[in-house]
């Protein structure tokens, strides 16, 4: 039986006090039921109002946000899809920024992993809803879902439906990385990753994107045999030079986005906007998908359920996501301010 109350070991913390919590959502902030506890839900805005912004920083896409929409504070702004997606949560889930996985790159990515790990079956996420092969398993399946081969569904003329609760998708031009501007101040995007960034002007309306321009934000291989961390490790020396390559599921599963795109990519524009310092963040986290942010972080906790890599790469631990860990570093930084 897990202690709700239980608190991490007591390290001296930083010099330099914390502006941002950057934390992750399953296995870290939520419990493995998904919910928010009341003990979470208390210190993050405890957070809030002594002044230290909070972002959400997650695999999960827009329309999985729900479980968080109203806890997340000032701003109102998470990171999803590995940070391949800026969200508005204050305005019903609607992505105002999109780092893309180039629907060519995709393709030789599909094709370079057929050939290294035979077997291997992918689904397609795109801003509007994820779409399927027809072997890809029934993690999460979605009755608006294509299901149809890899290359039928980054094909050039493939027009995806937008899933219901897929909020408005971002619309414009790609940004090239020196003309790009900060998407908080006006609605734009800083600047962008190898793929570019698009973003939708400050002040316009919410589009519903349907067809061909919806963007892919990750692609997803799945294998039925192979050890998860072995699957990674083959798929980064197959295609790493092609796009970036990570994981957070138990399975062998890989999340693939543009390359250069990860969550440390996207928080560090984010906190560059603000004039947050690296020193100045806190950061949690659970998996391998949160390495590059832990690790960019200038604090960094590993949850005490975390990956043997993740646990590694982290200057500090707290205890699990079912004991409150994120809520009991929080309690006590601001003990201590």
């Amino acid at each position: 039986m897990t202690d709700a109350s239980a608190r991490p070991p007591r390290v001296p913390e930083p010099a330099v006090a914390p502006r941002l919590i950057a934390t992750d959502l399953d296995g870290t902030l939520l419990r493995d039921d998904k919910t928010v506890s009341d003990r979470t839900i208390a210190a993050l805005a405890a957070a809030e109002q002594a002044g230290i912004e909070v972002f959400f920083v997650t695999g999960r896409p827009a329309r999985w946000m729900d479980v968080v929409s109203d806890h997340v504070h000032g701003h109102g702004l998470a990171i999803c899809a590995n940070g391949a997606a800026v969200v508005d949560l204050h305005r019903g889930r609607r992505i105002i920024e999109v780092s893309p996985l180039e629907r060519a790159i995709a393709l030789q990515v599909v094709q370079t992993l057929r050939e290294a790990a035979p077997g291997t079956s992918f689904a397609v996420e795109r801003t509007g809803g994820i779409h399927y092969e027809p072997k890809y398993p029934p993690f999460f399946r979605d009755p608006a879902a294509v299901t149809a081969s890899a290359e039928k569904l980054l094909a050039e003329d493939f027009a995806p439906p937008v899933h219901p609760e897929a909020s408005a998708t971002p619309y414009g031009t790609t940004v090239p990385e020196a003309t790009a501007a900060p998407y908080g101040a006006t609605g734009h995007a800083t600047a962008a990753g190898a793929s570019g960034t698009t973003a939708a002007p400050a002040g316009a309306p919410a589009p519903t994107v349907t067809g061909p321009g919806q963007p892919v934000l990750k692609l997803l291989a799945h294998h039925p045999e192979m050890d998860p961390d072995a699957f990674l490790t083959l798929a980064r020396k197959a295609a790493g030079s092609l796009a970036s390559f990570t994981r957070s599921s138990p399975s062998a599963l890989l999340e693939i986005s543009g390359l250069g795109v990860s969550k440390a990519h996207t928080l560090a524009r984010a906190c560059a906007e603000r004039g947050v310092t690296p020193e100045e963040v806190v950061a949690f986290g659970d998996m391998p998908n949160d390495i590059e942010m832990l690790t960019w972080a200038g604090t960094s906790y590993a949850m005490a359920n975390a990956h043997p890599d993740v646990l590694a790469a982290t200057t500090r631990q707290t205890t699990s996501n079912n004991d409150d860990g994120v809520a009991a570093v929080i309690e006590r930084i601001l003990e201590e301010r």
